[in-house]
């Protein structure tokens, strides 16, 4: 039995979701809502959607609306989030949650209490290249883990001009927030939590970090780096360096480019091929079953509070 949903906001992200959604029988977006009537309706109509709503307390007052995806700005996530569990509905936020630990504690206490699914939004956890991955790690194929990096960058300003909310202080945009929380999802799926983190940012006229590194230390020995930014070409990356051999995963956070390559001391580089999949679908299916209780959820508290205290302690180093 599918589990109905409801897109709170008109965001562009909302195109991957309803592209993933179309692929699976067990997901049915019937409903969005946008804070202008005629633009929700109109959206509606677009997509093929049901239901529409001038406002997001509409929506979430639908009794047939199991689940909401929230896609608005940073700024807006916990509020919504915790404005939809109070309405009764399961809650799949798109990433970064919150910089803040305090609130994402907050929002899973009010979902625990509730019998309320919620879920952080990293669709790229859900593909089988980041499970293969994770696989190639546990059999020891790079021996001990020594040091992790992870890349995530791009012309914001270029591909969607200065005018993009993710330059936008008042609405948590920056480059940390945007890409960079991919780098530290990468990094801590690797090697755990961090018991240390250290930042530095350039800051663009907005206000918004335009470029960040991180350096992070792990249990165990381990090393992280990560660097992200808005104003560089495109590049992304996960590198896993081990005593053994290395692990490189050349397009790991939106995987369109799939593949993992293992790299030993005197070998030929041996290529691991990954199948196609949408991560938008697969994440819809783990958070769809986990409401059902037929599946236990990939994304949950422990992964969420881990993201906002590194990203809070990340910004209080580079401040």
């Amino acid at each position: 039995m599918s589990v109905k949903w409801g897109l709170l906001s008109t965001a562009l992200i909302n195109e991957a979701i309803l592209a993933g959604a179309a692929e699976t029988s067990e997901v049915d977006v019937i409903a969005v809502a946008s804070r202008d009537e005629a633009r929700a309706r109109s959206y509606a109509d677009e997509h093929g959607l049901e239901r529409s709503y001038g406002s997001y307390e509409g929506l979430l007052a639908d009794p047939d609306v199991e689940a909401v995806y929230i896609s608005l700005p940073n700024s807006l996530h916990v509020e919504w989030t915790l404005k939809a569990l109070e309405a009764g509905k399961h809650v799949l936020v798109e990433k970064p949650f919150s910089k803040h630990p305090y609130q994402v504690a907050q929002a899973f206490d009010r979902a625990d209490a509730a019998g309320l699914v919620l879920s952080e939004g990293f669709m790229w956890r859900h593909h089988p290249q980041t499970r293969r991955l994770v696989e190639l790690i546990g059999t020891g194929v790079a021996g001990r883990v020594r040091v992790v990096r992870t890349a995530f960058a791009f012309d914001l300003a270029t591909e969607r001009g200065t005018g993009d909310t993710r330059f936008d202080l008042a609405l948590n945009g920056g480059s940390l927030m945007d890409v960079g929380c991919y780098c530290i999802s990468g990094l801590r799926l690797v090697a755990g939590e961090p018991v240390r983190a250290r930042g530095e940012q350039v800051v663009g006229p907005s206000g918004v970090d335009v470029l960040f590194t991180g350096a992070l230390a792990f249990a165990d020995d381990v090393l992280g780096h990560f660097d992200c930014g808005f104003v560089v070409p495109r590049r992304a990356g996960l590198e896993v360096v081990g005593e053994e051999a290395t692990i490189l995963v050349p397009d790991p956070f939106t995987p369109r480019t799939l593949g993992i390559d293992v790299l030993r001391p005197g070998a030929e580089p041996e290529r691991i091929p990954i199948e196609p999949a949408n991560s938008y679908r697969l994440e819809l299916e783990n958070v769809s079953a986990a409401i059902r209780g037929e599946a236990p959820l990939l994304i949950g508290r422990e992964d969420a509070l881990g993201q906002a205290r590194t990203i809070d302690e990340l910004y209080r180093s580079a401040g």
